[in-house]
């Protein structure tokens, strides 16, 4: 990727935009008050909530790309529609209740309904849940296609610590801030790329008469267990600490109630927009794209003249910043608020939040060496952290799931070991690459069957 001075004018004045939203003295005078730095105050209006949340959960866009690239429509099966359902399920039923809890965080929450135990082995989940290693990995993959180098690990490491300083330095407020500009240019970018891919290409009905057949499949020629796996995956909403922080933060019930359902509206848009570039790029780059994370870049080089080029590659970095910086500050409050703040006395509780959010980049890095793909990465996270996690977070605020005293601990810990169990003799056993299911079986049906017999067990129990 030839990156003229023209393309580069957009990409530092955004990262120039960021700073200068973060660390204006109103929005880092947070002092100790928590409740200011983790939820601003719990005063998120409709339109602040709508745009935070619509920009931090596409942070994936490169994995989006990669799907698309090798399976076609079967993205938006996979990727889309389930979000949908299980977003709609949560603004009903979950949005206004959490709302209405005292509880700031989902650890606290689970702590407060099931024990410290229970409470602690949550922040343990939701700390892998939010991990930002796939967005700094993609990240990774942008700085090498832009500058040409093989040090693509430090390119990565160093827009990470920019997000620690800032994200560190102005809490949930400056998330809340940059988001705005991170929506306008995520759905911007990619307007602008359609409009040049349709140019080249055809229209959408022209480029779907070029398509491969696998990439017109709904299913994208995978198996009815493993896109059910991608649909359980999407259960991952419920246990969202970004769903949970927003709803939280707003300003009423009603706003996060409202906020959801229209942001749904938004990401169906922008399904739209991403799975028509995806499949341009299929028929514009060809078969012969070595890496398929790179379908969005690469579709950008191929079409786009110099300072356009620069203003895509940064609605792509936006988009991917958006989540990262959400999920860096979620997993440094899970570390410092819901963990450390446990064990360390005489520190303020900000502080320790900031501690975490550095320790969280650290690990996120490690993370990508062992899983340098981003599908997998969400496949793995999932598959072991959902199950777990699902049916006691659920049961905080609806009654007929809850478990009694001292079984969600071992519905928790138990279901995590046994799809990880399962998920290590998926990987002893298959000759495939990156194949976890054992005996035919992904490794997040039996982690969820043992929180289920828990459950029932406990219900039993119980009654």
């Amino acid at each position: 990727m030839a990156f003229t001075l023209l393309d580069w004018i957009p990409l530092v004045l955004y990262f120039g935009m960021l700073g200068w939203f973060t660390l204006r003295k109103k929005y880092i005078d947070h002092g100790s008050d928590e409740t200011a730095y983790l939820l601003s105050g719990r005063r998120l209006t409709l339109p602040a909530f709508v745009a935070t949340l619509v920009a931090t959960w596409y942070g994936g866009i490169l994995g989006v790309g990669e799907y698309t690239y090798t399976a076609g429509v079967s993205q938006w099966l996979l990727f889309a529609f389930p979000y949908y359902v299980f977003a709609i399920v949560y603004a009903v039923v979950l949005a206004g209740k959490i709302r209405s809890s005292k509880a700031l965080t989902i650890p606290e929450a689970l702590g407060e309904t099931y024990g410290k135990k229970t409470g602690m082995l949550g922040a343990a989940g939701v700390f892998v849940l939010v991990s930002p290693a796939p967005y700094i990995l993609m990240l990774g993959v942008i700085a090498q296609l832009i500058t040409g180098s093989d040090e693509w690990l430090f390119y990565s490491v160093a827009v990470a610590l920019f997000s620690v300083v800032y994200v560190g330095a102005g809490g949930f407020a400056a998330v809340v801030r940059t988001d705005w500009l991170q929506a306008v240019l995520m759905y911007g970018g990619f307007f602008m790329m359609i409009g040049f891919a349709w140019q080249y290409a055809g229209s959408p009905v022209e480029m779907w008469g070029q398509l491969p057949e696998l990439h017109r499949d709904f299913t994208g020629g995978y198996n009815l267990s493993y896109i059910f796996v991608w649909f359980f995956i999407a259960m991952w909403t419920f246990v969202d600490p970004g769903f949970h922080q927003r709803s939280a933060a707003a300003e009423s019930p009603e706003t996060a109630r409202k906020g959801i359902l229209i942001s749904v509206l938004f990401w169906s848009v922008f399904d739209a927009l991403t799975l028509l570039a995806g499949l341009y790029a299929v028929v514009i780059l060809g078969p012969e794209l070595g890496n398929p994370i790179a379908a969005f870049p690469e579709l950008a080089v191929t079409l786009l003249p110099a300072g356009l080029l620069g203003l895509f590659v940064t609605a792509l970095i936006a988009i991917i910043m958006s989540t990262l910086d959400s999920f860096l500050f979620l997993s440094g409050q899970t570390l410092g608020r819901d963990v450390l703040k446990q064990y360390v006395t005489g520190v303020n509780p900000v502080r320790l939040t900031q501690i975490g959010i550095l320790i969280a980049a650290v690990l996120a890095v490690f993370m990508i060496f062992l899983f340098p793909s981003v599908i997998e990465l969400w496949y793995v996270i999932g598959s072991l952290i959902i199950p777990a996690m699902l049916l006691p977070v659920l049961g905080i605020y609806l009654p007929f799931l809850r478990y009694g005293k001292g079984f969600a601990v071992w519905s928790v810990s138990g279901s995590f070991l046994t799809a990880l169990g399962w998920l290590v003799m998926g990987v002893q056993t298959s000759e495939e690459l990156y194949s976890y299911a054992w005996l035919g079986v992904e490794p997040f049906y039996p982690g969820l069957l043992f929180s289920v017999v828990v459950l029932l067990i406990s219900r039993l129990r119980t009654r």
